[in-house]
């Protein structure tokens, strides 16, 4: 079911522009980027930077996005920094959009790029109220809509509670690969890894490729002879958008990977398949986490690790013992210092483990980076 109405390309600079909350606030404005109306989750986040990767993230599909810093635009949009082949926000929200795009790469505005991709946006409101409303009141469904989109507010409001809730969502299918490819190591082949796409940014398999895998990105609806027909010496389960209670059938296929004890790293959603696969469950977070200033400390070594995130769900795992699992002992190995959120598992027994945070970093801090570094040396105990 599809949530979006794309917008269509219009002279807008002063076209009327409304913000619908299901709960009934409004927030008006200009119309940004394409002219119409659009659907979808309304969620803030809180990088300062990046907001080009933000927007071709797959994870944010069918959410509209509220940019928490007050300028978005100045760099404009190039053509290296995309995550994946198209915009995937439902919708943008911005407080003050760039007038005139400054930097050396930019080929065109940010404005131009989000209406070449129908993607209705709205700016020129307090995004600060807006964040502190959702803070409050947690994430939920909105509207924005602006030309002839434009109606009276109760007809408007009515749209947007007619929509779909993101809890029960299955929206990994929608955005995932529909063929496999491969991504070749950079240097010498070490390592082959399946990569389940769920969801996956572009930067991932690059930062498995420069330490020597070869990634096989295949579909959200492999299957375990799919994955083990390329020989793996690991498989990865990626980020991915929607609630992971959904999503049975890469549960049943990280199952049969855990069963085989082959070196298993998930990130994102790819956690929370762990934790259900491991007999966890998964639940909505009231406004989630999304940015890439997020405080996270590693159990295992006691840093403190300044990480990207986008996710609304998470899972529900005891952070004060070890657990027995169906495959031996695991732990929350990190944790958010904001909110005591689990974001991390491990397996003490066997080669597996998990973030809910992306370490690629595209765009976020490199504090993470190590963890490719860890799925590499359980690949090479493993091969040991």
């Amino acid at each position: 079911m599809t949530t979006s109405t794309r917008g269509i390309a219009s002279e807008k600079r002063v076209t009327p522009a409304v913000l619908v909350l299901e709960d009934g606030r409004i927030f008006r404005g200009r119309a940004f980027g394409a002219v119409g109306e659009t659907f979808g989750e309304a969620v803030f986040s809180t990088g300062m930077t990046g907001y080009q990767e933000t927007l071709t993230d797959p994870s944010y599909d069918r959410q509209i996005v509220v940019a928490t810093a007050p300028q978005i635009g100045n760099t404009g949009w190039n053509d290296e920094d995309d995550e994946s082949s198209r915009i995937w926000v439902s919708g943008y929200v911005v407080r003050d959009p760039a007038r005139v795009p400054s930097n050396w790469r930019a080929k065109r505005s940010l404005d131009d790029e989000l209406v070449a991709q129908s993607i209705v946006g709205i700016s020129g409101i307090d995004t600060r109220a807006l964040t502190r409303h959702l803070r409050e009141r947690g994430s939920m469904r909105a509207g924005v809509f602006s030309g002839e989109a434009l109606a009276a507010d109760p007809e408007l409001l009515a749209r947007v509670q007619a929509q779909p809730h993101m809890k029960g969502a299955s929206l990994y299918e929608e955005v995932a690969t529909k063929e496999a490819y491969v991504v070749p190591a950079v240097g010498e082949k070490r390592f082959t890894v399946a990569a389940v796409d769920l969801g996956i940014k572009g930067m991932t398999p690059h930062r498995m490729a420069e330490r020597g895998i070869e990634v096989h990105v295949l579909p959200a609806t492999a299957t375990e002879e799919d994955v083990y027909a390329v020989a793996p010496d690991g498989v990865f389960f990626s980020n991915g958008p929607g609630d992971p209670a959904t999503a049975d059938g890469p549960v049943a296929l990280m199952t049969a990977v855990l069963a085989r004890r082959t070196p298993l790293f998930g990130i994102c959603f790819g956690n929370q398949i762990l934790g259900r696969a491991l007999g966890f469950g998964t639940y909505k977070l009231k406004y989630g986490h999304r940015g890439i200033n997020q405080p996270v400390q590693d159990r295992t070594t006691g840093k403190v690790e300044v990480t990207a995130h986008n996710h609304g769900f998470a899972v529900d795992a005891p952070l004060d013992k070890v657990s027995d699992t169906p495959f031996g002992r695991a732990e929350v190995s990190h944790v958010c210092l904001n909110d005591d959120v689990v974001e991390g598992l491990r397996l003490l027994d066997q080669p597996a483990f998990s973030v809910q945070y992306h370490p690629e970093a595209a765009a976020g801090p490199h504090d993470a980076a190590y963890l490719f570094d860890r799925f590499v040396s359980l690949m090479e105990g493993q091969r040991a």
